[in-house]
């Protein structure tokens, strides 16, 4: 994936360094992998700055021959890469002068990632929301993500921080591995690009953390200060469409059992062991039930009293089995939302 007037966008710094953090969309075509980055590293330190140049050009071009052999070998002659390193210096100048010769009309990008992570800072720690926020807000359970993915299919601007940081945002919302901050940062900067600012965005209620995210500043503070759409929905449903939605966590025999067994400080013994029965029963259902009524909803009820004031609207539903319709009702509530 790329973007604009680029067909490609190509990371050649080390594998370690793509895997920390990259634009959006880019390839990793190393010139020099992480071993052989050390190793001229260490040749310019012990023995001499020529000597190093020497191995380096030497690798770099024999990686260089195995990318153009390999993964470019049916790229045609209109192909245009955007290629960068580090700082936009001798890798990436390497890596842009071999594809050149080729006859491919390569640019670079200038100050290479240590630009582009400037550009990041700047847009989510210091810009933030280039649009109006309004924040979709409701107690564990009420299907917030479900339902704005499904105005996100309506048109509606839409940006999924759970998403983004590969986490539902309770302790049950593992989904795998994390992005590390900075990756999850570059993604999120990419997304508020894209908005339109004369337009509204909906984003879910969060605490300032999703898994091992960080939110950033500017973008933490449009969200405790935006006006909220709240929805309201009895915990029986809830319950009921958190059992389907969390299919993936109940599918991994003991899991839930060990999540519950961390919540033992927060609760009674004979609460913990009730909970640990109904998930050897499988009783899934009855289990999120509990777990909203003695947990989620009296932590998530005094987060939310800090942001009282800002509620603007409230969306009432009796369950959450028709989420186009559910939508619908949202939609009719943002008509006349006061936005700011």
């Amino acid at each position: 994936m790329a973007s604009g007037r680029f067909d490609d966008i190509i990371d050649v710094r080390a594998p370690s360094e793509y895997a920390e953090d990259h634009l959006p969309g880019a390839i990793n075509l190393p010139v020099l992998s992480d071993d052989e980055r050390a190793q001229v590293g260490s040749i310019y330190k012990q023995v001499s700055p020529f000597d190093a140049r020497k191995l380096g050009a030497a690798l770099v071009a024999a990686n260089a021959a195995r990318h153009i052999a390999g993964p470019l070998s049916d790229r045609g002659g209109g192909w245009r890469p955007l290629v960068y390193c580090w700082r936009g210096g001798q890798r990436s100048g390497a890596m842009a002068t071999i594809l050149s010769q080729v006859g491919w009309r390569v640019a670079r990008i200038d100050g290479g990632y240590k630009s582009w992570r400037a550009r990041v800072i700047e847009r989510v720690q210091d810009s933030g929301f280039p649009s109006p926020v309004i924040v979709l807000d409701g107690n564990t359970g009420s299907g917030k993500t479900a339902l704005l993915l499904r105005l996100a299919g309506r048109g509606h601007q839409v940006v999924d921080l759970e998403g983004l940081a590969h986490h539902r945002g309770s302790l049950f919302g593992h989904r795998g591995a994390q992005p590390g901050q900075k990756l999850f940062e570059g993604r999120l900067a990419a997304a508020l690009e894209a908005l339109d600012p004369s337009r509204p965005v909906l984003v879910e209620a969060e605490s300032s953390r999703i898994g091992s995210i960080v939110l950033p500043k500017a973008v933490w503070s449009a969200i405790i200060a935006a006006p909220r759409l709240v929805l309201r929905v009895p915990v029986a449903a809830r319950a009921t469409f958190s059992a389907r939605d969390y299919v993936d966590v109940v599918d991994q025999p003991g899991r839930v059992q060990a999540i519950l067994r961390q919540l033992a400080p927060l609760h009674p013994a004979a609460r913990i062991e009730d909970w640990l029965r109904l998930a050897d029963a499988q009783n899934w259902a009855e289990l999120a039930e509990g777990l909203m009524r003695e947990h989620y909803d009296p932590r998530y009820g005094k987060h939310r009293a800090r942001y009282a004031d800002r509620e603007r609207a409230t969306v009432e539903l009796n369950d959450l089995d028709d989420l186009d319709a559910a939508a619908s009702r949202i939609e009719a509530a943002l008509a006349d939302f006061p936005v700011g």
